[in-house]
């Protein structure tokens, strides 16, 4: 964990031990006004250093253009960082501006953690207006406005480029899971320590994705969009692989944490969003490029827009304060400029044209461009997703590790799924 100022690092572990202790009042949500009259409010996110040191040069750019208005930052590591927010959640102090993703919308809605953001785009406070690819409303569940997209980004496949090229598969637009396959095989049995593909079996997004291929999703209105026999043979397709030596062994993956499989030159290919291409190319030498999602039938890949959303806290005691931060950290040319593609390609139109991708970042901006003639409607998602997600995720890790049959975990995973979703 990090700070922009160190003179707020003792107050911020202050709160937050209070939070862990439940002893901060329930009526006492979001920042206050200081001594010398500002308005203070609090910003959290998650992420490595470098989402940290670019977000902090934002809001510098925020405060000198708004002197009347304090931010203080703080931020965690993923798993940290929920951890820490439901502390302070249950404790009535949660932040009162705070990063999100579309997963977590409708749990934290449905428990009245978040700010209905409409009431400040009425009132001018929040323009919605220049957002791409209709990303604006992209956060609005239930009639609610509860995010707004600072990002957009999609599912892919990351690749070494050579590895396949001496596999002779180039990946393209309406290639298929048996071509990734054969390509697979051909990497795995070029090279010790080296494999065709990570082991994504226990990824849900891509899980969903090969549903949606099949007219199916992973979540319906009315719970699990599957049945224990569809994920008995994804899993066992998986594991699999594992014992044919197509795929990186548990025990390797969790060497090289918190580097992927394909940064740490273990594998030729993971499947991941296409916005984590900027830390793995920084994690290796390798060239590695983006290539559309695998198809069953040569057109439809599922694929859909996702994006890294802010919400406010119900509890913040400065509304209007918040939605003009959130509004610059959107709208604001040099916002974009500084941010890039960290947390995907730029919402809004003026950022956008403002930044001049290169690199990876040139890369980003090309893959989603080609895939977006054949993007679909997200997926609706349950409150209980994270629950669910988390244990689609541990469960096949004990397939992987071969601690578990896979058809004992599909049943540990329906009975925890069912309970996760109240269904």
């Amino acid at each position: 964990m990090s700070s922009r100022r160190s003179r707020t690092t003792g107050l911020r572990a202050i709160g937050a031990g209070l939070a862990a202790l439940g002893l901060l009042a329930s009526g006492c949500g979001g920042g206050d006004g200081g001594a010398d009259g500002k308005v203070t409010i609090r910003y959290s996110w998650w992420g490595a250093q470098d989402r940290a040191d670019l977000i902090n040069r934002t809001v510098d750019l925020f405060e000198k253009e708004n002197p009347g208005i304090e931010v203080k930052t703080d931020f965690q590591e993923y798993g940290d960082f929920w951890t820490k927010f439901n502390t302070q959640a249950a404790g009535g102090n949660p932040p009162d501006v705070f990063q999100n993703s579309y997963a977590f919308l409708r749990k934290y809605g449905q428990k009245n953690l978040l700010l209905d953001l409409d009431a400040q785009v009425k009132a001018g406070n929040l323009n919605l207006d220049d957002f791409r690819q209709g990303l604006g409303r992209a956060g609005e569940v239930d009639g609610k406005l509860l995010g707004v997209p600072v990002g957009a980004n999609t599912f892919t496949l990351v690749y070494d480029v050579k590895a396949f090229e001496e596999a002779g598969v180039t990946p393209e637009p309406g290639w298929t899971w048996k071509e990734f396959d054969a390509a697979v095989e051909k990497i795995s049995g070029s090279g010790k320590d080296f494999w065709g593909a990570s082991n994504n079996g226990g990824v849900m997004y891509l899980y969903d994705l090969y549903l949606r291929q099949q007219g199916k999703a992973f979540f319906t209105e009315d719970g699990l969009g599957f049945t224990e026999a569809d994920l008995k043979k994804w899993w066992g397709d998986y594991r699999e692989k594992l014992d044919d030596g197509l795929l990186v062994p548990a025990k390797q993956a969790e060497q090289v944490k918190p580097k992927s499989e394909v940064s740490a030159g273990l594998s030729a290919a993971e499947f991941t969003w296409d916005n984590f291409l900027v830390r793995y190319v920084s994690e290796t030498d390798r060239e590695l490029a983006l290539a559309p999602i695998p198809t069953m039938d040569g057109e439809r890949t599922g694929q859909y827009l996702s994006s890294l959303m802010l919400s406010a806290s119900a509890r913040t005691k400065h509304p209007e304060e918040v939605a003009k931060f959130i509004d610059f950290m959107v709208n604001d040319p040099e916002v974009g400029k500084i941010m890039g593609y960290n947390r995907g390609v730029l919402p809004t139109n003026a950022q956008f044209d403002a930044y001049k991708p290169e690199g990876p970042d040139a890369k980003i901006a090309e893959y989603e461009k080609s895939v977006t003639d054949y993007l679909e409607p997200i997926t609706p998602h349950p409150a209980g997703t994270d629950t669910v997600e988390a244990a689609f995720l541990s469960i096949y890790g004990s397939v992987a590790q071969g601690s578990v049959s896979v058809d004992d975990a599909v049943s540990q995973f329906f009975d925890e799924a069912k309970t996760a979703l109240g269904s």
